[in-house]
């Protein structure tokens, strides 16, 4: 059952927790110490709980984060070499796709030489592990976790003593040398320094962005994935002051067109041949018609019957909109999945022309739904919820039509589009009230129902050809795409505002990260089409990189701007 089938994938992500655990980490030495001029030997090991693992050294997929190692310079110490375990193969759930992972739990060979010239004596070298935790359903941002090996240098006549080691033979099978020169530049920026007695001054053209911002407006701000010609319409919107609400289709004159069609289309399923003749025997069913005694009953009657109805096709939108947003936000840029979204409303489609039948209302006789007399609100409310769970074969595939078109939509940063499932149930909620009051306004029963039903067939086949053309227009983007990096962007919000409000130009925005596939896909693809880039030859450009969003300085960039998911693009003019 479609409705079973929805609800138990919300169940299985809400189940899935809002951040990765964190490692732990434990240096194991080969010998107790170590003698001035010969290597020491350790073995790092991390350790996750159960079912998780992060990517490999050298993951297969370029997108995400390898797990990297990464020391500190100690004076008379040099890394030789740093070895990663042999790769477990594994396959993610839901998805036709290998990974190279390790864990949940792991060790890392590290052999460090240290000098003729190192004095006995205590020392100890500081690292980063750099690593990409994941369940089998996803993958979650990157983290880092610092470490510290403790090495203790005795004198060349004192005996050393082997350390038992619990790192099982043949684990370490792949070596990756690592030459502690090639790594000072990385651990500059990414190694917690040792606590400075005076401190640092931030430096104003990097670190106070924003008294800058102050002097900026907002002038249109979009999210998620977008072609080159969406992209443009959104600089074009945000350059003619109507780019407030983003790349929301749904803003200004849009936005109520697309509720009144949703409305529109509401009613008209109550005029298709799975619906309409069943209307009589639903009023019996809750009581309402001739049967409620009254005209004000029954149109009381009749109108919860159509709350019900409206109230399960909103929550239900809502649930499961909400319920698979981050997986679908995190795909939705892929042809596959574009095709595959294609391929579903063409299937939808067949079933409106009666090639095959989606029909559940079979299940009404197993739930015991006899008619009642005298009529309940409770009941009506009940059976209003139940015939939209059990929706007809002209029914369903509008429904799950509209709560797939609205998912995308949402994901591309449109809140709006979350009412649509309510406001298709309300269209269908509107003529119940009125036949319970008894009023003789419906159309007879006739092969007319069937044009109807088919014009739903023809509209999801609109809906099929919009996201083959998306499927086919990322697949001509991403052979369109150069291998040369993406030039004129700065990665400093403050010096980017500077140079912005000397020389009075706009500012985009482009918050990302590593871990961001979407963003990722608008680098090889949106971003170095050729219109776009002259679009924004008179622009400042400006990569924020959010990669980790907890990091308070990032996280106050992200609430000054109102950014929830990656990427966000944000334009902004000089006041």
């Amino acid at each position: 059952m479609i409705v079973q089938c929805l609800l138990g994938i919300v169940a299985l992500y809400s189940a899935v927790p809002a951040e990765a655990p964190s490692p732990t980490v434990t240096p194991v030495f080969e010998t107790d110490a170590a003698h001035a001029g010969a290597p020491i030997r350790v073995f790092v090991q991390v350790a996750f709980g159960a079912g998780w693992h992060v990517n490999a050294h050298k993951p297969n997929d370029e997108y995400l984060i390898p797990t990297d190692l990464k020391l500190s310079p100690v004076p008379g110490m040099t890394v030789r070499e740093i070895a990663y375990p042999e790769p477990v193969k594994i396959v993610l759930e839901g998805a036709n796709e290998t990974l190279a992972t390790y864990g949940p739990a792991f060790a890392i060979d590290v052999t460090i030489d240290i000098a003729e010239d190192v004095k006995p004596g205590d020392y100890i070298v500081q690292g980063v592990l750099q690593y990409q935790a994941c369940d089998k359903k996803q993958c979650y941002p990157p983290n880092t976790v610092s470490i510290a090996l403790p090495i203790k240098v005795v004198p060349a006549s004192q005996a050393l003593v082997s350390q038992p080691s619990e790192v099982p033979k043949g684990s370490i099978t792949s070596t990756t040398v690592s030459n502690l020169k090639s790594q000072i530049s990385d651990l500059k920026s990414q190694i917690p320094q040792t606590p400075n007695p005076k401190p640092q001054t931030p430096n104003p053209k990097t670190s106070d962005w924003q008294p800058l911002a102050n002097s900026f407006a907002v002038a249109g701000d979009a999210s998620g994935y977008m072609n080159a010609s969406d992209f443009i319409a959104f600089l074009d919107n945000a350059e003619s002051g109507h780019g407030a609400d983003g790349n929301n289709p749904l803003a200004n004159k849009a936005g109520w067109l697309v509720a009144l069609f949703a409305l529109t289309g509401g009613l008209l399923l109550n005029f298709t041949p799975c619906v309409l003749p069943l209307i009589p025997i639903n009023l019996g069913i809750i009581g309402a018609g001739v049967k409620a005694g009254s005209r004000s009953r029954g149109f009381l009657l009749g109108g919860a019957y159509g709350a019900g109805i409206a109230l399960t096709y909103g929550v239900l939108g809502l649930v499961v909109i909400l319920g698979v947003s981050k997986t679908f936000g995190a795909i939705n840029a892929t042809p596959w999945f574009n095709a595959a979204i294609a391929v579903i409303f063409v299937m939808l489609a067949l079933a409106m022309f009666d090639v095959y039948l989606i029909d559940f209302t079979r299940f009404q006789t197993r739930l015991g739904l006899k008619k009642k007399t005298g009529g309940s609100f409770v009941t009506a409310i009940l059976m209003g919820a139940v015939s939209a769970l059990l929706a007809g074969a002209c029914v369903a595939p509008v429904i799950i039509s509209t709560i797939v078109y609205a998912q995308d939509r949402y994901a591309n940063g449109v809140l709006a589009a979350l009412f649509l499932p309510f406001l298709v149930g309300i269209g269908m909620a509107l003529p119940w009230p009125l036949a319970g009051a008894g009023l003789s306004f419906l159309p007879k029963p006739g092969a007319w129902m069937v044009r109807v039903k088919y014009a739903f067939g023809v509209l999801i086949l609109i809906f099929a050809a919009y996201y083959a053309h998306l499927a086919y227009g990322l697949i001509r983007e991403q052979h369109a795409a150069s291998g040369q990096e993406l030039a004129g962007w700065t990665p400093s919000l403050a010096e980017g505002l500077a140079q912005a409000q000397r020389e009075k130009k706009p500012v985009l925005i482009d918050f990302w990260a590593t871990w961001c596939k979407n963003c990722t896909m608008m680098d090889k693809t949106t971003l170095r089409n050729q219109q776009v880039q002259t679009h924004l030859a008179n622009y400042v450009k400006i990569k924020f990189q959010a990669e980790h969003p907890g990091n308070p300085a990032t996280r106050e960039a992200m609430e000054h701007f109102e950014v929830v998911g990656l990427p966000t693009y944000v334009v902004l003019k000089p006041r």
